[in-house]
């Protein structure tokens, strides 16, 4: 019996290696597989060539009031190339409780979002989504628990991690405009 269940811990863990390491070694950021708000599969493939901000969002943050910064800075550069994506966590003081519906619900009528929104993840310990992996991991420029509610990840059209936002820094602040006018200009 205990052998039995020696070799069923050892099988499952093997399982659960081999589903990460395939997660992580997808060929780019743009290959991992993520859900959108609707519960839908999908990837950043279709935001592949674009300029993206990633950011994890919470509705019930001190920071919340960023998402008008966030939409504004979508509407002023999408046609240029920008691409915000927002990542709903839970993991910091559960200032993001909601379902996917309920936030979409928040999102869309509090603050008029219209970039994307993908459901809701972990982004820090055991369980961060291979997407934080590849933002905050050991091999990431910016490697780095992240801190709090609406960090910044300006990855450029290439697929590289360009710049790391804290959460208190605004997304219209002088240096994130800054960063994402040179990353559009560099196209």
């Amino acid at each position: 019996m205990v052998a039995t269940m020696k070799i069923t811990f050892i099988l499952l863990a093997a399982v659960a290696m081999i589903q990460t390491t395939s997660l992580l070694a997808a060929d780019s950021i743009y290959d991992l597989p993520l859900k959108n708000i609707d519960g839908q599969d999908t990837s950043l493939k279709p935001y592949q060539g674009k300029l993206l901000l990633i950011v994890n969002v919470a509705s019930k943050c001190g920071n919340t009031p960023q998402y008008k910064a966030l939409e504004a800075l979508y509407e002023k550069y999408k046609d240029q190339g920008l691409v915000i994506c927002g990542f709903p966590c839970n993991q910091f003081h559960a200032q993001e409780p909601g379902t996917s519906a309920e936030i979409k619900t928040f999102c869309t009528s509090k603050y008029n979002v219209t970039f994307p929104m993908f459901e809701k993840i972990e982004v820090n310990g055991e369980n961060r989504h291979p997407l934080y992996v590849r933002l905050a991991g050991p091999g990431s420029p910016f490697p780095g628990d992240i801190k709090w509610n609406f960090g910044k990840f300006l990855v450029g059209r290439d697929g590289k991690i360009v710049s790391r936002f804290e959460p208190k820094v605004k997304p219209d602040s002088p240096e994130v405009v800054q960063a994402i006018e040179a990353a559009l200009a560099a196209k």
